[in-house]
């Protein structure tokens, strides 16, 4: 078991902070118990890597700070930053993660595309008509 106890995740605009210590296998995001978050398609997502740890996760408790961005770049923030401070806490579940789904570990670096000058929108051109 290492004691570092901190990790972040960033998705789009939003950014969680997660910490572990020792506990009953309890998660709150930002001061609420996980069962409160946004709805239950988020919260299963946000509950994978507790999933996937199995046994590991009921010794802990993560208390995850979010800021910025929607519910579901929230919810994918959180998700990240538990995944990483569970892998900061044992090793083995890196491979478990992984093979899981890679965006477990690693930030999903998408941005959305800015608004080009003179256009309404990133890609959209305004239509030319000759009559």
């Amino acid at each position: 078991m290492k004691t570092h106890n901190l990790a972040k995740g960033k998705r789009k605009a939003a950014i969680a902070r997660a910490s572990l210590q020792q506990g009953t296998g309890k998660v709150f995001i930002n001061g609420q118990s996980l069962d409160n978050f946004a709805n239950s398609l988020l919260r299963m997502r946000v509950s994978e890597p507790l999933f996937l740890a199995g046994s590991i996760a009921q010794k802990v408790d993560v208390a995850v700070t979010v800021n910025g961005g929607g519910a579901n770049g929230q919810a994918d923030a959180a998700r990240l930053a538990i995944a990483r401070v569970l892998v900061d806490q044992n090793d083995e579940l890196k491979k478990v993660f992984t093979d899981y789904d890679r965006l477990l570990l690693v930030a999903d670096v998408r941005r959305k595309e800015t608004r080009k000058p003179n256009d309404s929108k990133a890609r959209a051109k305004r239509q030319k008509s000759y009559r």
